[in-house]
């Protein structure tokens, strides 16, 4: 083994050390290639970093549930969640609301306070002559009902600021009776009226309906029962079952078709159901055409296959079509000499049904058509018939 010598000077040190040094030029100079990569990426997944931020921020209001764009100084906290629209109006398709809609939370309960709501939706050609009506009735009830207007597109709601009305007027599109675009319609207010997650049961009700029961009792009908009020018969005669078209099948097969009453009363989870249909609807606009009516069929027939154990059945909405004949095409219309106590009393308490599989003289808490001559009688007999005003 050699033994190691002492270098004589300094200078002998440094020719001595860069012989034998422990890094080498070469080797500093990968070291510091490695160095310099290391930095860039660093940088790099910071820019990265905060460009998502930057672009999840930004977001469009289609995946913000009742928002437009965030506030970037505002929390990221349930409330932006649960937070209603600030508005009713928006620029979404159908396609795009009726997906919106469709969102559902999969935890049973909710981890906030909650007041379940009332959602009347409107279904309108224009004005609502009996608009003053139904200001008393949903008087000193705020926070416990929400309300939606969907009209014919040419036409601009004028109620004033004060109104209950006011700036409820949704995105609207033409409808023609017996189209499909009847149903159309009644999906857009459902999807609507689901972006409030606070709304729990969905009435539809036109412009010549009036509630006949005051707000608590109507609210508590709702909350206290365990089905929702959507007639759904097998009538096997021709407007029933003959206007079924083979080609309904096999999604919906003769024995499974369903007639009933177009204005109905659904929970949350049914309105959901009925939003997010992709499978019966494409059949029902395809070969649901006049004399079929999908008014009278498509939601009936797509419930009673689907939920046929949350129905009740029924309507709560009372019209009258025996002035017009057992082929009458629309219902009798109510004016101002019709209304008196003894008829409102009649309507309210003439009939037996089934409530929560209990027999119950209480079947309707709303009835149509009423004329606009009928609004004056009908604020007279308010107070002291309907139990508001």
């Amino acid at each position: 083994m050699q033994a190691w010598v002492a270098p004589a000077s300094m200078e002998d040190a440094k020719q001595q050390g860069r012989r034998g040094g422990v890094f080498p030029t070469g080797m500093l100079k990968v070291f510091l290639g490695f160095l310099l990569l290391a930095l860039g990426l660093s940088a790099a997944g910071m820019y990265l970093t905060r460009r998502a931020v930057s672009v999840s921020a930004a977001a469009p209001a289609l995946f913000r549930p009742g928002r437009g764009a965030a506030d970037p100084g505002e929390e990221d906290g349930l409330a932006r969640w649960t937070r209603p629209p600030a508005s009713v109006r928006h620029a979404m398709t159908d396609e795009e609301l009726l997906w919106r809609a469709s969102f559902a939370p999969r935890v049973r309960g909710y981890p906030f306070p909650r007041v379940p709501k009332l959602a009347f939706m409107f279904l309108a050609h224009g004005p609502l002559p009996l608009a003053p009506l139904w200001e008393r009735f949903f008087r000193g009830h705020e926070g416990r009902y929400s309300i939606y207007l969907h009209t014919m597109p040419s036409y601009t709601a004028s109620f004033t600021s004060d109104s209950v009305f006011y700036n409820r007027q949704i995105p609207s599109k033409v409808v023609e009776w017996g189209q499909m675009s009847m149903c159309d319609a009644e999906r857009r207010l459902l999807a609507n009226a689901l972006l409030d997650i606070s709304n729990e049961w969905f009435v539809l009700v036109s412009e010549s309906c009036i509630p006949i029961f005051d707000f608590n009792t109507t609210y508590r009908y709702f909350q206290n029962s365990r089905q929702s009020f959507v007639m759904a018969i097998d009538d096997p005669g021709r407007d029933g079952r003959g206007r079924y078209n083979v080609n309904m099948a096999p999604e919906v097969e003769l024995a499974q078709w369903r007639k009933g009453w177009q204005w109905f009363e659904v929970d949350r989870e049914l309105a959901i159901e009925i939003v997010k249909d992709t499978v019966y609807y494409p059949k029902f606009k395809e070969f649901c055409r006049p004399g079929c009516y999908s008014d009278e069929h498509y939601f009936h027939t797509m419930l009673s296959i689907e939920v046929p154990h949350k129905l009740a059945n029924r309507t709560v909405t009372y019209v009258d079509w025996s002035r017009g004949g057992p082929n009458a095409a629309h219902p009798a219309m109510f004016g101002k000499g019709d209304i008196t106590v003894e008829f409102l009393r009649e309507i309210r308490e003439g009939q037996t049904c089934l409530y929560n599989n209990q027999n119950t003289t209480m079947c309707f808490l709303f009835a149509r058509k009423f004329a606009p001559s009928s609004l004056e009688p009908l604020l007279e007999l308010a107070p002291t018939v309907l139990g508001f005003g």
